[in-house]
């Protein structure tokens, strides 16, 4: 499908589509890039592929599609190091959670006959690092992919169907469609579960060893998604903050609304809150992005 890919960053996505693309034979060559030297270290020694670059600009001169694997807040530099060295009609692609921000980079760049599609595979889990990858982390999992208004169509068909071929699959969105979807979907999630975590488990607390040995399967779950990468949830909190600072004063609200049904002990009030929500586990089960089994979508086997 490529002769020659390069993903820079090789953490759990990185490291996960570099499995992938070995495992499904997708490119004759690829190429990884990483500043950590564990990292590059740790995929040497598990023999992921020989193919390790000191030098970034060369690496991107050669290759026919670019992944960006890594923080937001490294795109940027990334960028400007590799910008005078993308050969023409190659593809550039990402993994980010959120794109307006990225876009305006990009476009600010100028980036002539080069077909900027950014992706993002909704896919992963609470641990990072490429000792955590797997290639079946995008198997069943929708990846949105948004194409920059100059990217080629036949590109984007190319870009759509390297995403199918490592298991994903596959939604066209605007920049400003997906950073809206994924603010309700997974920031505000993410924004929750760390509260709770903080409310929940103080370091003061006299009975915070208690409340660890007995933590319930709510406390849990919101545990395993605040302890998600710091670097990666800070970079995306800035990124996408008016959306993200939108759905927090609508959870503000709404759990105001609880707070006032429970002082006044009002049980209709609280019945009807529990009822209306009740059943979106159930859509969300029959929309193919959860099962009953546990563990879907965030533990290899």
């Amino acid at each position: 499908m490529f002769n020659n890919i390069l993903i820079i960053g090789c953490g759990l996505i990185g490291s996960s589509i570099l499995r992938a693309i070995k495992k499904k034979k997708i490119s004759k060559k690829v190429v990884v890039y990483d500043k950590s030297k564990e990292v590059t270290s740790f995929i040497k020694e598990k023999n992921l592929t020989n193919n390790i670059a000191s030098d970034l600009k060369l690496a991107a001169k050669e290759a026919e599609l670019i992944i960006i694997a890594s923080p937001l807040s490294s795109y940027k530099e990334i960028l400007l190091s590799i910008k005078d060295n993308i050969n023409k009609n190659s593809i550039l692609t990402d993994t980010g959670s959120a794109k307006k921000e990225i876009n305006k980079i990009i476009e600010g760049m100028n980036l002539k006959d080069i077909s900027w599609i950014a992706s993002h595979p909704i896919a992963g889990t609470e641990e990072s690092g490429p000792k955590n990858g797997f290639a079946e982390l995008f198997d069943s999992r929708w990846c949105i992919i948004s194409p920059s208004k100059d990217a080629d169509k036949k590109h984007v068909d190319k870009i759509q169907k390297f995403w199918e071929i490592i298991g994903s699959k596959v939604k066209l969105m605007s920049f400003e469609d997906h950073d809206h979807i994924l603010s309700v979907t997974s920031h505000l999630p993410h924004a929750v579960a760390y509260n709770i975590v903080r409310t929940a488990i103080n370091k003061e607390d006299k009975f915070r060893q208690d409340i660890i040995q007995y933590s319930a399967g709510g406390l849990r779950d919101f545990t395993r998604i605040a302890a998600s990468d710091p670097i990666m949830w800070r970079d995306i909190f800035i990124d996408n903050s008016a959306n993200i600072l939108q759905v927090l004063d609508d959870f503000t609200k709404n759990l105001n609304e609880m707070r006032t049904a429970i002082k006044d002990k009002d049980g209709d009030k609280l019945i009807k809150i529990f009822s209306d929500t009740k059943n979106v586990r159930k859509e969300i089960i029959e929309a193919g992005q959860d099962t009953s089994s546990p563990n879907f979508g965030r533990k290899k086997n």
